[in-house]
């Protein structure tokens, strides 16, 4: 559909907490198909809503070439207490990376585009993902799961690349 702009770090938009998705019809449906749009062209294999500044509880990953995963109004209702490292990084600060530690599974609730609910229970790589996410759909940045020093660090290094 439609390629849209990525809110880039340090905008306030990041750190705003998404509402619940209440209508479920075509404009849902357009949404979705602009994040895979805009997913693929930044490029990632995950996107919120909110990292084109709409503020709705949407995301989609494609972990698999073709294989498109949509969440509407995500929750994560089990976490297990084994953990994993893994780099990340975000779509708002390309070419800046980091390894967190995370859960290494979680179970999550969520609806489709339909509004149909579901639950699923999500490992390694797929869990990092849905809690990276999610934490930005509840306006926590990804770097905001560093330490302060590393956390300062991937700043002072994003803004060199912005001058």
């Amino acid at each position: 559909m439609t390629v849209r702009t990525i809110v880039r770090y340090p905008a306030p938009a990041l750190a705003t907490p998404c509402e619940p998705v209440t209508t479920f019809g075509p404009d849902l449906v357009i949404l979705q198909q602009d994040l895979v749009d805009t997913m693929r062209a930044a490029p990632g294999v995950g996107i919120t809503a909110a990292h084109i500044g709409v503020f709705q509880r949407v995301f989609v990953l494609e972990l698999e070439p073709g294989k498109i995963l949509t969440y509407v109004n995500p929750e994560i209702i089990k976490s297990s207490t084994e953990t994993m490292r893994h780099v990340e990084g975000s779509v708002s600060m390309p070419g800046i990376t980091e390894e967190l530690e995370r859960p290494r599974q979680v179970t999550l609730r969520f609806q489709d585009l339909t509004g149909a609910e579901h639950e699923e229970i999500a490992d390694g790589f797929h869990a990092v993902c849905i809690q990276h996410e999610i934490d930005q759909l509840d306006g926590i940045f990804w770097i905001k799961r560093l330490s302060k020093l590393k956390r300062d660090r991937l700043t002072r290094k994003w803004e060199k690349t912005q001058r």
